[in-house]
């Protein structure tokens, strides 16, 4: 069966659905979003569906008072007994009632992907299926490389953070199967956590993102729901909440109905981030819900820019033409210095004066790490120029040969890296590096017939990478290194932009090193570098 036409729901903005603010509550939006998901993956099913999880649902906007929302479903793909539904920001897992309530079992009609587009969909659903089957598996992978929390002075106790709330569930809030609406639970969560997140910073907190609402079981009408939420950990210019709902009738005991993570911003007047106060967990349990949290915001990255991109990105190699080598040199040097002239790169993280930013346009993640040396910008030029030499400070590149010097300001080379998984392969880049004065070295990928990829090696691919060198006084010069992360680089700086390591120190640690080192010792250099 093909996917068909999507399902199309429409609603106006009324003042009810707002709040303080006049702004959409994501509240209401998540019952629309959910109303709409279940609705089309019963036209498929041809019974009734309940929600059983969502996943990586991410709010670019606001919506005001008075505004028409669209919302848009469709299935992407059948399973043996759930399926996946997605929309414009958002995926829902939906499970049909008789695989969880023991009715007779029904076989679901598979998708047959007709376009490309449904095509490359229908292989992602499998692909974000298996993170969620794996998830837990990569948070304790991710968590046996942590280290210990750091205790800052001026963190704001997590304790104070932590909200708790009662609701009854009433007729109103049941489904056509008498079971409270996912939508209305969901809805009573982002309230709790809006809630959490508020005590932290003072303000009015934005909803940003929700990773996995999970639905463990039902509830059902008389149920009181006891919904708790705490800030879980807070970073530069956001902050993750958790939020768990239980439900209970009588004196019986409590059961697990849903959990998730809810990534809150603060807007200042022109709705750009604010710097957020650190959190001091809570001992035992606190200080594993802030390492989660940590590992998780790991798992975010590689979800929006790897699995989300791998299928549809084109080719980000250009082939390498000599007749075209100044055009394609030009393109080089021009990119990175682009990149360079951005203002709004975000600080990430410092460690002894080595800083990381980050910045994010269009779906794409940037990186900058910035560093100073009490080396000569002449001489660290001529050093970081031959990435040959690269390898004595950079873990990174385990082997670096040049293929083609065509030009003194222009050389190719081919570069192996280690793998990113246990046990998988290494990778290999085809670099094109441009050098101009005053100090910048631009690098790129580009395709040489004579090195095409092999079984042996996955081939990785540059858009825009390099150094930017500028001399400033008493012989210091600052260094700063961009890069517009692919699919296959991403994974070796991730886990520092999450904060779960601080391996860009090292490693620009050992640059300064190596610079200071050999800043006297040019004559090893070969004559097309210098």
């Amino acid at each position: 069966m093909s996917p068909g036409i999507p399902l199309k729901m429409s609603q106006i903005v009324l003042p009810c659905h707002a709040n303080y603010c006049g702004e959409l509550s994501a509240g209401q939006l998540l019952k629309w979003m959910d109303s709409t998901a279940c609705l089309s993956a019963e036209r498929h099913a041809g019974c009734s569906c309940i929600t059983a999880s969502v996943d990586d649902i991410h709010f670019e906007t606001t919506i005001g008072v008075g505004q028409v929302v669209n919302i848009t479903a469709k299935v992407n793909r059948a399973f043996t007994s759930s399926m996946e539904v997605c929309g414009n920001i958002y995926y829902y897992l939906v499970e049909i009632s008789y695989a969880v309530f023991g009715f007779a079992q029904v076989q679901l009609k598979q998708v047959i992907p007709r376009t490309q587009a449904e095509q490359m969909e229908y292989s992602l659903a499998a692909e974000r299926r298996r993170m969620r089957l794996i998830h837990a598996e990569i948070i304790n992978d991710l968590l046996s490389s942590l280290s210990e929390c750091l205790d800052y002075q001026d963190a704001v106790p997590a304790e104070r953070t932590r909200v708790e709330s009662v609701e009854l569930v009433l007729p109103p809030h049941a489904n056509h199967q008498v079971s409270t609406f996912g939508g209305q639970i969901m809805a009573w969560m982002e309230n709790v956590a809006t809630i959490s997140a508020s005590r932290l910073c003072n303000a009015h907190p934005t909803l940003r993102s929700i990773d996995m609402f999970h639905f463990r079981g039902p509830s059902h009408i008389g149920d009181r729901l006891v919904l708790k939420a705490i800030v879980n950990n807070a970073f530069k210019k956001s902050m993750e909440v958790g939020v768990c709902a239980e439900a209970y009738q009588g004196g019986e005991p409590l059961r697990h109905i849903n959990t998730a993570f809810m990534t809150f911003e603060v807007l200042d007047n022109d709705r750009k981030p604010c710097t957020l106060p650190r959190i001091r967990p809570e001992p035992v349990d606190g200080k594993r819900r802030f390492q989660e949290a940590i590992a998780r915001k790991k798992i975010r990255l590689d979800r929006k820019y790897i699995i989300s991109c791998k299928q549809s990105e084109v080719p980000l190699s250009v082939p390498w033409d000599p007749s075209n080598q100044m055009y394609l040199s030009y393109n080089n040097v021009s990119a990175l210095k682009m990149l360079a002239a951005r203002s709004n790169w975000v600080l990430t993280s410092e460690k002894n004066k080595v800083s990381l930013y980050t910045l994010e346009e269009n779906q794409m993640l940037c990186f900058k790490v910035e560093t100073h040396v009490a080396v000569a910008a002449e001489q660290v030029f001529l050093l970081l120029s031959d990435l040959r030499r690269r390898k004595a400070w950079d873990h990174h590149y385990k082997e670096c040969e040049v293929i083609t010097d065509s030009h003194e300001d222009d050389t190719i080379y081919r570069v192996v890296t280690p793998s990113v998984t246990k046990g998988g392969k290494v990778q290999d880049f085809i670099l094109l590096a441009s050098r101009r004065h005053p100090y910048l070295i631009a690098l790129r990928s580009v395709t040489l017939p004579a090195y095409p990829p092999t079984e042996d090696y996955n081939r990785g691919e540059v858009l825009c990478a390099g150094f930017s060198i500028w001399e400033e006084e008493n012989s210091f010069t600052k260094i700063s290194y961009y890069n517009q992360a692919t699919p296959g680089v991403l994974p070796y700086i991730s886990t520092d932009i999450a904060g779960l390591s601080s391996s860009f120190y090292c490693t620009f640690a050992s640059c300064s090193a190596f610079l200071e080192e050999n800043k006297d010792n040019l004559a090893s250099l070969p004559t097309s570098t210098l």
